[in-house]
């Protein structure tokens, strides 16, 4: 199940004691700031937690799967989030008291492979 912003003004009104609404100011102003911060292309940095970085990707040349002919994909620019040690070991550390089940399992990327 994922986690929602619902659930995160859940946990805030319970564990700070915030009225609902302004924990969900709370959560909004936090959010809009980070959308601010990398509409603009700044890089974000949280300790302990991991970093947001917008990246730009120039324009290339790409194929068509089921036709095999050639298309220009334009540049772009993407986000991509590189977690911290802390939270790499927050995560790994929850595998020794939960098994992996082999409905958790996905279609793995390189990203996702523990290094």
């Amino acid at each position: 199940m994922a986690m929602t912003k619902a659930d995160l003004v859940d946990a805030i009104y319970e564990k700070i004691g915030f009225s609902k609404k302004e924990a969900a100011d709370l959560v909004e102003l936090l959010f809009d700031t980070i959308k601010d911060s990398l509409s603009k292309g700044q890089k974000i940095k949280i300790s302990g937690f991991g970093n947001f970085i917008v990246r730009e990707k120039r324009s290339r040349t790409g194929r068509n799967p089921q036709t095999g002919k050639a298309i220009q994909i334009s540049a772009r620019r993407v986000l991509t989030f590189r977690p911290s040690q802390v939270l790499r070991a927050d995560v790994n550390s929850s595998l020794e008291t939960k098994p992996i089940q082999a409905a958790d399992i996905r279609h793995r990327s390189k990203a996702t492979v523990p290094t």
